[in-house]
């Protein structure tokens, strides 16, 4: 909702929809549901319904009053393709975000097969990244169904990590994030999770960025892997074809 994020691989949020419910292991000890609660207690208008999802349709515009170009994170406290909310007002996110060009968009999803139904009734531009999280190995499908959209970036966010991700299939994925879960409850990383995470990537040319360790205090135990910050992006797409399908893809570290 904010302009500014504190999240590492993005430069700010914008949440025109609140709220979700939960659907795989990943969610359960969800940060969006404990910021919800706090800032219903505090009094915050779009948080009156709490954790229910809600359409802030006052927050469709916000994008296009933000002049300077940066990347935005799309639904940090929900889930755009959550079956509650319509296929209208999905399709007008949507249109706010090919009118605002000059950013960046990060939408992403753990309901693979929904984004996968509507993907033709949506109007992709190279200014919008789609995701999907992936926690565990029984979830791996989803970058079957993002795999098969019409997006012109596509990107995973392997977090948090709650098991090993072996011989992922990185066909036309363009960017992969990992990390820990965070929070009072938060389940562990095995380090080596992550480590054949990132050689997976490196074999097969995708940018890798290594968000946290997590934990109760994910400050304190750092971002570093093997001694070093993996902080690689997706750079801007080149000119698509006519179908919305990329047409190649540079590095940027």
């Amino acid at each position: 909702m904010a302009h500014g994020s504190g999240i590492e691989w993005t430069e700010s949020t914008w949440n025109p929809v609140t709220g979700c419910t939960k659907i795989s292991p990943g969610c359960k000890y969800c940060y969006a549901e404990r910021m919800a609660e706090r800032l219903q207690a505090m009094g915050q208008d779009n948080y009156r319904n709490g954790f229910q999802l809600t359409l802030q349709a006052h927050m469709l515009d916000r994008p296009l009053r933000w002049k300077k170009s940066q990347t935005i994170f799309v639904n940090s406290r929900s889930d755009l393709f959550h079956s509650d909310v319509p296929l209208e007002y999905l399709q007008r996110v949507f249109e706010v975000m090919r009118r605002a060009h000059w950013h960046r968009f990060q939408v992403l999803t753990k309901r693979s097969d929904r984004l996968a139904e509507i993907d033709a009734r949506l109007h992709w531009a190279p200014n919008i990244w789609m995701g999907v999280s992936v926690e565990s190995d029984e979830y791996r499908s989803r970058i079957d169904d993002l795999r098969r959209t019409h997006a012109v970036i596509k990107f995973l966010s392997l977090e948090p990590l709650l098991g090993p991700l072996h011989n992922l299939d990185l066909r036309s994925i363009d960017w992969a994030i990992v990390g820990g879960e965070s929070g009072p409850k938060s389940r562990a990383m095995d380090p080596a999770w992550a480590t054949d995470l990132r050689d997976q990537c490196q074999r097969a040319k995708v940018p890798f960025f290594f968000k946290q360790w997590g934990g109760k205090n994910k400050k304190q135990a750092g971002r570093l892997l093997d001694g070093r910050t993996w902080d690689q992006m997706p750079a801007a797409p080149a000119p698509t074809s006519g179908s919305g399908h990329r047409v190649s893809l540079a590095v940027v570290t």
